[in-house]
């Protein structure tokens, strides 16, 4: 791939200015700008439809193999491409450059994953009722897919997302976040560069001011057979209702507010590394981030000593490419102001401070640690969505459960004991789609991944990850 950051839309193998103009993208550690991107409209939506759609016409006759053969090399060019795509991707993200290289071969692993598990779409035979029947099933790809991704892991989610799709039989067309279309656009570049035929990817960058129209266009359009989108649960539940009127097939990965729980067997040390983990990557802004941290009241003090110590001697804030770096900006004002005032109502309300607490310069805002936290405070009903961890003690194992499964998000849950016969009562007991068991990081090309309630609805990964893009066909022969 070239050096140079492809800017404009990607639209039927080739790349295309669109008809909205362009908007800037700013780097969130210094505000300055890096590009101006195309911006594109509804109109651009229709013709980007219009190419996915008569490319389904003949990729999803292309043989299983020969789709999986483009999925390698996909994967060949992310990790290839590696060095200059995270340079992009931390740039218009602030994330540190070692967690952006991370992020770009954990997309590179699901593009291997479903070239495998694509060439494995099996059928069934179905005994029949009658000696004069066969029943079989098939799996055929459902058709064009809209994929919209957010900021937060602007090329992670697009690759589990496309390479599922892909692997299918689908065409797609993606409309990344305003705030990171750089990375999107340089995964196009890869795409062409790894020879997907045209119109199979289509990207669709768009500014904030043009977000809703771009996604009522692909709400509304009845050649769009399938919709995945990852992002907040109020923008989840607007496009879980346009697409009422197509009936769309949807894919929904939201909001979450998981719990952390420490039990008193738990190991403290494994526990912390845990938490510190799960609380800072990405600057606290993932949706699988320990949002509200119960630690059991005998262990509570020597659990937060040892986490003010690591993070005293972990954490660095700065731009995410200097050496070193750990920790980077909030994406942009609104979410920083957001932030700064949660946790300011938070301590006026009583939560003490431990570290961090107050904002420092620009969009970055210092790792905290509050204690005395309580369930009426906002950063414990709220996702947090940044570096402050909400410590919250609890006495009882079914307590804290109870506490735990009391809000309306379910997407992840963690918690730390050494008791086995613990580990099964609360993996269980817990209102979540994904438990992690002493261990802080449950994402992974091989497992499904997604959430329940408000956290949305189906799976992404794992051999589940083809159903959000295929429908089950069922033929009955008379012999």
């Amino acid at each position: 791939m070239s050096q140079d950051i492809p800017t404009k839309a990607y639209v039927s193998g080739g790349w295309s200015a669109g008809g909205g103009g362009t908007f800037p993208v700013l780097d969130p550690a210094n505000g300055a700008e890096i590009a101006q991107v195309a911006d594109c409209t509804p109109e651009d939506v229709a013709t980007a439809v219009d190419a996915a759609s008569r490319a389904f016409g003949t990729w999803r006759l292309t043989s299983p193999k020969e789709r999986a053969a483009i999925l390698l090399r996909i994967r060949d060019g992310l990790n290839a491409n590696k060095e200059a795509i995270a340079t992009i991707l931390t740039r218009e993200n602030g994330k540190p450059k070692g967690e952006a290289a991370g992020e770009i071969g954990f997309a590179a692993s699901f593009f291997e994953w479903f070239a495998e598990e694509g060439r494995r779409q099996y059928g069934e035979t179905v005994p029949s009722p009658a000696a004069s029947k066969r029943l079989v099933t098939v799996r055929q790809p459902v058709g064009v897919a809209a994929l919209i991704t957010p900021w937060n892991f602007p090329i992670g989610m697009i690759g589990r997302k496309v390479a599922a799709a892909l692997a299918a039989g689908c065409t797609c067309v993606i409309k990344p976040a305003e705030d990171t279309p750089l990375t999107a656009l340089a995964f196009a570049k890869v795409c062409e560069e790894a020879g997907v035929p045209a119109g199979v990817v289509n990207v669709l960058p768009c500014s904030r001011s043009r977000v809703q129209a771009v996604g009522a266009a692909l709400c509304d359009s009845p050649k769009v057979q399938a919709l995945s989108f990852t992002g907040s649960t109020a923008v989840g539940q607007w496009l879980y209702q346009r697409c009422g009127s197509t009936v769309k097939k949807l894919s929904l990965e939201l909001g979450g507010d998981a719990p952390f729980i420490v039990f008193p067997s738990a190991n403290i040390g494994k526990a912390v590394e845990g938490a510190m983990a799960s609380k800072f990557r990405n600057t606290g802004q993932t949706c699988v981030t320990a949002n509200r941290i119960f630690v059991h009241e005998s262990v509570h003090d020597e659990f937060v000593k040892q986490f003010a110590e690591a993070m005293d001697k972990e954490l660095k804030s700065g731009h995410g490419l200097e050496k070193g770096v750990n920790q980077g900006p909030i994406i942009n004002q609104r979410q920083f102001d957001r932030l700064v005032k949660m946790t300011e109502e938070s301590i006026a309300a009583g939560a003490q401070v431990v570290r961090g607490g107050r904002p420092g310069g620009g969009l970055f805002y210092p790792p905290t640690l509050l204690t005395g936290v309580t369930l009426s405070m906002p950063v414990a009903k709220e996702e947090i969505f940044g570096p402050v961890a909400a410590i919250l003690k609890f006495r009882e194992e079914e307590g804290v459960v109870r506490l735990a499964n009391a809000t309306n998000k379910g997407l992840a849950g963690y918690f730390y004991t050494g008791d086995v016969s613990q580990a099964w009562r609360v993996a269980e007991a817990l209102e979540v789609g994904m438990v992690g068991v002493n261990e802080p990081m449950v994402s992974t090309c091989e497992a499904p991944f997604g959430g329940v309630k408000q956290s949305g609805l189906g799976k992404e990964g794992s051999l589940h990850g083809l159903d959000e893009y295929t429908h089950l066909k069922y033929i009955c022969f008379g012999v």
